[in-house]
């Protein structure tokens, strides 16, 4: 399985807990595992394999506020993810910007 069929890529922002009581810790995704895991680096550097169950991917909500969303959840949802991205190739830090839809 690739990072997409998660509905993931390089770079997201996510969050998990070391364990249940724990406060939530903020990470960025680098890849996928041989075992299905996905490979994240927290703030201070450390690389964490951890399950799709245990991670929520920061987005946008049908209004436009950030909010988390669990990624089995977002991965069981059908959707194409770049239908209405505007990319321009030779500005790297401008890359994906959402279009509008009147």
């Amino acid at each position: 399985m690739k990072l997409l069929d998660l509905g993931l890529r390089v770079g997201d922002t996510v969050r998990f807990r070391p364990h249940p009581s724990a406060r939530w810790v903020r990470a960025t995704v680098v890849g996928r595992e041989r075992d299905g895991s996905v490979g994240v680096r927290d703030a201070r550097g450390a690389s964490r394999s951890l399950q799709p169950e245990r991670l929520e991917l920061r987005t946008q909500g049908p209004r436009g506020a950030m909010r988390w969303e669990p990624v089995v959840d977002r991965a069981a949802r059908a959707e194409q993810l770049d239908l209405f991205v505007d990319v321009d190739p030779a500005v790297p830090e401008k890359a994906a910007r959402p279009g509008r839809r009147r």
